[in-house]
């Protein structure tokens, strides 16, 4: 075996001294941490939790003035085991590639981290470990711009009776002259989708029926576009589109999603607002919000 080749399977330690400068950095490790979690991409993997082993190793400056046994001037193991926990909770996720990307840029945004080694491997999709590796250095972290500013929607619920109405275009128009990014959502379909008696299987099969009512109300309205991820809210809100939400991905990859079946379309657009933070929540068609939401909401009858 090349020692090319042992390095490649070596720990995250070993691959961070041979590739370390003249004056290497000091280190910290994070060992074999296994956490149990739902992520992967495919269809098995959905709705089960699996075992992950993290092997992480953070490459430090060194500390500007003595340490006095001090906590508070060094980066503590917490903060990496922090890293991963948040990126857990944040939202499911299907790659590991994705859940290293992120843990890396969070670990990196430590003043103390210089470079940082993650290896995550999954322990329970085969006789063996199936895994990633990552290396990455603070100059590869995006900066963060503190200038730009969240967006904070206006979402509105089009009822099918308003959506069939003629005056969609009027009611559009009144929420694009309000200056405000705005989320159409719609619920359930006239016509009753498939049934099955398994709840997993139904509640995908209620989103993919609120997903083709949104592409019916697009079809309505040309400045309409139909989204699905939050990477593509946020490009469709800089930009000044209109956006119809499309469920399925949000709902399903989401760690503390919302209760209850997605036939309940105005608590589905509630949590969406929550989740967005957004200015408020406009129910349009003869609909009633529940009590005790956080988003302000306005009613708008046919």
């Amino acid at each position: 075996m090349t020692s090319d080749t042992k390095l490649a399977f070596a720990h995250p330690e070993a691959r961070a001294l041979a590739s370390a400068p003249a004056a290497p950095r000091d280190r910290i490790s994070l060992r074999d941490h296994v956490v149990t979690a739902e992520i992967g991409a495919f269809q098995q993997e959905r709705g089960l939790t699996q075992r992950l082993r993290f092997n992480i190793v953070v490459e430090v400056r060194p500390a500007p003035a003595p340490l006095d046994d001090d906590v508070d001037r060094i980066l503590s193991y917490d903060r990496i085991t922090e890293a991963i926990d948040g990126e857990l909770a944040a939202e499911r996720l299907n790659l590991l590639e994705t859940l290293a990307e992120r843990v890396a840029e969070r670990i990196l945004h430590e003043p103390q981290a210089m470079r940082v080694f993650v290896r995550i491997e999954k322990l329970d999709r085969g006789p063996g470990a199936l895994g990633v590796e990552i290396v990455r250095a603070r100059a590869s972290v995006p900066v963060q711009s503190d200038s730009e500013e969240a967006l904070h929607p206006l979402l509105a619920f089009m009822s099918n009776d308003v959506i069939a109405a003629g005056d969609l275009s009027t009611r559009l128009d009144r929420l694009q002259a309000t200056g405000l990014p705005v989320i159409v959502t719609v619920g359930m379909p006239a016509l009753a989708p498939p049934q099955s008696a398994q709840h997993i299987t139904q509640r995908r099969i209620d989103l993919l029926a609120i997903e083709q009512n949104a592409w019916i109300l697009a079809a309505r309205d040309r400045r309409c576009v139909v989204v699905s991820s939050r990477t593509e809210i946020d490009w469709a809100m800089k930009h000044g589109q209109m956006v119809v939400w499309a469920p399925s991905k949000i709902v399903l990859d989401a760690v503390d999603g919302p209760q209850g079946s997605p036939r309940d379309a105005v608590a589905l657009a509630i949590w969406l607002s929550e989740q967005l933070a957004a200015q408020g929540l406009e129910l349009h068609g003869d609909i009633a919000a529940p009590a005790g939401t956080r988003v302000p909401v306005t009613h708008h009858p046919l």
